[in-house]
């Protein structure tokens, strides 16, 4: 393969991505297109040698690393060139799965060879390890080859079973395949027999709730149940937790700092706030509902705890230093 002259004839290709569609193709080059995708277009060089022009250098890296990982395998073709947003391979000469099994069925053979091939993703260190059947060749000896592995690594989003290859085979050769599974490894079909039925219950527990409608009006009556600030006993009550939580944490942190055991650190507290809670005053009626209740509320909503009583507790509790160590 001449590099100069391949090179020279790129110049005169234009790759344009287009969302969730295929490329747009500016070609004036004398390469001849023979398929395009999401990624690029792929134009023959040789009989042997073609090139893939990508539209992004993103795609064009993902798909040379991935490559790279497997070239000791034979699963994928031979690099020949790599430039910013091209990449010349061998020429896969072949029918690929889609099309092989339009006429031909899915034997148990075949079904070995497609686990050998999610292996094969697996142990090179694919992040996702499916693959759509149109993206897999059986060459004329029987073995397989994969084109447009970008996508299997640097990847955010991974499935734990092979669940593109299944889909892309439509129910009835899936299951066949499903069948194949569980004949050479039942482990295996367990696996994959559980994750498609948790993807099942998830969707359908999507439907429930997207077809759940919540009248705003209703949703206010039930908010009102979780406000408390206007009850004040419960409120005094609620407050209490919280400080002690907060208390009971940053004295935990203070006290790992000075290589204290947190267990026996947490006891003492724990012994002391249930010393002040059988000493806590309650509130009487009369002092509720006096004018001078609702301005120290209003405080205690304001600066989260009344300042006039406040030493280290909530509202009415007064904390004797005391130390826990």
């Amino acid at each position: 393969m001449d590099i100069d002259f391949l090179r020279n004839e790129l110049k005169k290709i234009h790759i344009r991505n287009v969302p969730n569609a295929d490329v747009e193709v500016v070609n004036e080059s004398s390469l001849k297109m023979i398929g395009k995708g999401r990624q690029g277009a792929v134009f023959a060089v040789t009989d042997d040698i073609c090139v893939k022009v990508f539209g992004n250098k993103e795609d064009c890296e993902r798909e040379y690393q991935a490559l790279s990982m497997g070239k000791h395998t034979n699963l994928f073709p031979k690099v020949h060139d790599k430039g910013k947003l091209h990449i010349a391979m061998d020429m896969i000469k072949g029918v690929d799965l889609r099309e092989y099994l339009q006429s031909q069925p899915l034997t148990p053979e075949l079904s070995a060879k497609l686990i050998e091939m999610l292996l094969t993703f697996k142990e090179i260190g694919f992040e996702r390890i499916d693959h759509h059947k149109r993206q897999i060749y059986l060459l004329e000896d029987g073995n397989l080859k994969v084109i447009d592995v970008a996508r299997t690594i640097w990847r955010d989003r991974v499935y734990p079973y092979p669940r593109k290859l299944l889909n892309s085979f439509g129910e009835e050769i899936k299951q066949q395949f499903l069948t194949h599974v569980k004949e050479l490894n039942p482990k295996l079909y367990d696996e994959w027999l559980h994750y498609i039925r948790m993807e099942e219950l998830s969707r359908q527990i999507c439907q429930v709730l997207m077809n759940q409608s919540t009248k705003k009006q209703n949703l206010d009556k039930l908010c009102e149940k979780l406000l408390i600030r206007d009850n004040e006993k419960e409120y005094v009550k609620q407050l209490y937790g919280l400080v002690h939580k907060v208390f009971k944490e940053e004295w935990v942190k203070m006290m790992i700092l000075k290589g204290m055991d947190p267990e026996k650190v947490m006891q003492k507290i724990d012994e002391h706030w249930d010393s002040l809670k059988r000493e806590e005053p309650q509130p009487s009626k009369k002092i509720r509902d006096t004018k001078k209740s609702k301005v120290n509320l209003r405080e205690a909503n304001h600066v989260g705890v009344p300042k006039k009583r406040y030493e280290g507790a909530v509202v009415g509790i007064k904390m004797k230093p005391r130390r826990f160590y």
